[in-house]
């Protein structure tokens, strides 16, 4: 399905679910930016479908950063001129540990990559969103099966994306008079480098560790394009993929 020329900022675009969704925007026709804290990385995913740069454009910087995440905006304008679909992606976890265990560092890290790193990055999409013309577009926030249900000993993560919830929720609210649609995609055990201990164990919330079953990666991001192939008269507030066969549904 051609998006016309569409402009995609996808965030965490280096590797795994952000590398593969940026890969399928590309394929359907989008203009990319690429996103994250590893420039080569980036270069690299970038140059593998656009090896001209021309539908491609790399910005490398902290989402937790505000004066990073500004540039990175500014050096969207300045090549593409609009953005019509934002995917804020990039975050991550800390070492499995109980809640009492949690370091403050390792707290504060997790929170600004998934849950501040998500505000700033959708506060700076809204502006030109609301600002552009034609007006609108689209941020998908990758929320988590841990919005819903944790996993034990994940009390950082699990806390960022219930917060990247509410956030979800926020701006599909603000965004109704200037027709910005917002969705959270959650997803469930995608088969990236990250995610590989879960083949060979994860702690369950008996007290057991199992492995669990992984998905591959382009379903998630096939997912995202069509949420994003919807006219913006329509919107999926939420949807959750998950491996078919993963202990999430009776989980407990």
């Amino acid at each position: 399905m051609a998006a016309d020329g569409k402009v995609a900022l996808v965030t965490g675009a280096g590797s795994g679910i952000g590398r593969a969704t940026a890969w399928a925007l590309l394929d359907a026709g989008y203009r990319v930016a690429f996103n994250g804290r590893n420039r080569e990385r980036l270069v690299e995913a970038a140059a593998e479908k656009d090896p001209g740069g021309t539908r491609t454009l790399i910005v490398p910087g902290d989402v937790a950063d505000p004066d990073a995440v500004a540039g990175m905006f500014e050096a969207l304008m300045a090549r593409f001129g609009r953005l019509d679909l934002l995917f804020n992606n990039a975050g991550g976890g800390s070492v499995p540990v109980s809640i009492d265990e949690v370091t403050f560092k390792d707290w504060t890290r997790v929170v600004g990559a998934n849950l501040t790193g998500t505000f700033l990055c959708t506060q700076h999409a809204f502006r030109i969103m609301r600002a552009q013309e034609p007006q609108g577009g689209r941020i998908i926030n990758n929320g988590s099966i841990s919005a819903h249900v944790p996993r034990p000993h994940s009390s950082p993560y699990a806390a960022t994306k219930h917060g990247v919830s509410g956030l979800t929720k926020a701006t599909a609210l603000d965004g109704r008079a200037h027709n910005i649609a917002c969705s959270q995609i959650d997803i469930g055990n995608a088969s990236t480098g990250l995610t590989s201990q879960m083949a060979v164990g994860m702690l369950q919330p008996d007290g057991s560790t199992r492995p669990e079953p992984l998905m591959h990666v382009d379903d998630v991001a096939r997912a995202i394009v069509f949420m994003d192939s919807l006219s913006l008269d329509s919107n999926v507030p939420s949807l959750t993929i998950m491996a078919t066969l993963m202990p999430f549904i009776g989980r407990g």
